[in-house]
């Protein structure tokens, strides 16, 4: 099995990087990602589809929130991609091989994949396939993720060595309304932790103390969790969280 940098333990993880939309600093951005270095942060950031196969460094499915573009992410290729501005930035969207490069391995790298296959099912493979082949040769201590199980499973099998968790929290109808009750309440147990190889979840915040985060801890699960938002909620998480994802506060750096 995998097993996670001890980096991870030593810096909170800069959720979409550094970002702070009213400094002119948007999430998943390089001015973002450069930010979280300098103030000793580890990167939490996420990774969408190309048209043609590439691993993007965007969240969402839909381009309007962050650029002044319409329509999904996943329609344009990746020279599209990457002409394209992020709002109010002298920047545009980057791919996975550019920000390693920016990161160049001086801070822990943990890598969402973003679910694929709209129902977090079996339809996976060429987002795990663009980020297998970015990492080839990236050094740097870097960990993969996502909430989709077959997301993971097939990063075990193309990049081995890549430590890799499962994106978890408690499925609620509310916030995902697009997976049906059956899929919901699958997910919502954790159940393929052992099968894709995992040796992390990243959990929601507020759900630490679900019964099943304390099995798989007891079992030697580390636990990541998202997404902190305050000093109050991060003392909060650390009671049961080996280490946080945290935005829109200083985050302090645990000392040994």
């Amino acid at each position: 099995m995998t097993t996670l940098s001890s980096s991870f333990f030593q810096r909170p993880l800069a959720h979409r990087g550094y970002h702070d939309a009213s400094a002119g600093i948007l999430e998943n951005s390089r001015k973002a990602f450069v930010a979280a270095i300098e103030a000793g942060y580890g990167i939490e950031l996420d990774v969408q589809l190309s048209k043609d196969g590439h691993a993007m460094v965007f969240h969402d499915y839909e381009l309007s929130r962050l650029t002044n573009e319409r329509g999904a992410t996943r329609i344009h290729t990746r020279n599209e991609l990457e002409g394209i501005s992020l709002r109010r930035m002298d920047e545009t969207i980057p791919a996975l091989p550019e920000i390693l490069t920016l990161v160049d391995s001086r801070t822990p790298l943990l890598i969402e994949l973003k679910d694929q296959d709209g129902a977090m099912g079996a339809d996976v493979g060429a987002l795990e396939q663009s980020v297998a082949e970015a990492l080839r040769e990236y050094s740097g201590p870097v960990a993969v993720m996502s909430f989709n199980p077959y997301s993971v499973a097939e990063l075990a099998r193309i990049t081995p060595r890549t430590p890799r968790g499962i994106v978890s929290c408690s499925y609620s109808a509310e916030h995902w309304p697009l997976l049906n009750e059956q899929t919901r309440d699958k997910l919502r147990g954790i159940p393929d932790y052992n099968r894709v190889g995992a040796c992390f979840i990243s959990h929601r915040y507020d759900d630490l103390q679900n019964p099943r985060v304390a099995e798989l801890k007891a079992a030697g699960a580390h636990v990541n969790c998202w997404t902190v938002r305050s000093a109050k909620a991060e003392a909060e998480a650390r009671m049961v969280a080996d280490m946080i994802t945290f935005e829109g506060y200083e985050a302090k750096i645990p000392v040994d």
